[in-house]
């Protein structure tokens, strides 16, 4: 009896893609429709040999939208079966430059830029729309209203930011609280040199204080 060989298994289809936006006054999303199924579709393609996903998405989203874009957070990810292989998109949130640097490549027939719900509507894959309509309420937060980054700077940083504060005084409220630097001058000749005037040094000035004139006024008098 012969055995039967096992099949070799596929191997994956690795893609990444991009949800394109542009305009925060009234934000725009880039569908494409492909030439040859004429099916509307998110900016996305296959990863080539040796690239990253990242590398990937931006490349495909130029291509395919004609515009150069700026490439932020991960957003995730569909999966699903072509022709019996299992395939992974990954897609990131992008935003456009305003006007376009290069003609779309040969299987895009055309893109549109669409409001958000016009956009999903457009779509012709039910799991592109459910994951366009998911993500896509976070791409308009952010591209309105985005964050500031709130991440701790490196300790390197933070030592040399806090070196020049404390050369230059600190903040103005530090500033202002600086303790007096009593150190004594030298005096040239004449009656200040007897006095030994205590000069109070304060950003970067040496001016003697009244009452510390006064006191050392009032001791040699004394004598």
């Amino acid at each position: 009896m012969k055995k039967k060989r096992n099949k070799p298994r596929r191997q994956p289809i690795e893609a990444a893609g991009g949800i394109v936006m542009r305009g925060r006054v009234r934000p725009l999303f880039a569908v494409v429709q492909l030439r040859r199924q004429k099916t509307w579709v998110l900016p996305k393609g296959k990863l080539n040999r040796d690239e990253t996903a990242l590398a990937a998405a931006r490349r495909e989203a130029i291509e395919e939208t004609g515009h150069d874009v700026t490439v932020h957070e991960f957003l995730g990810s569909l999966g699903y079966k072509v022709a019996g292989r299992p395939k992974t998109v990954r897609f990131w949130r992008m935003e456009a430059s305003g006007r376009p640097i290069a003609k779309l490549m040969r299987d895009v027939r055309a893109v549109r830029w669409l409001p958000l719900s016009q956009a999903t509507a457009r779509l012709t894959h039910e799991r592109e729309q459910l994951f366009l309509e998911k993500v896509g309420r976070h791409v308009l937060r952010q591209a309105m209203h985005p964050k500031r980054d709130t991440r701790k700077a490196p300790a390197s940083r933070r030592k040399t930011v806090k070196a020049v504060r404390k050369r230059l005084g600190g903040t103005a409220v530090a500033r202002a609280k600086r303790p007096v630097d009593t150190r004594v001058r030298k005096q040239e000749t004449g009656p200040a040199r007897r006095l030994n005037v205590v000069a109070p040094v304060r950003a970067g000035r040496a001016r003697p204080r009244p009452r510390d004139v006064v006191r050392n006024l009032w001791t040699w008098l004394r004598r």
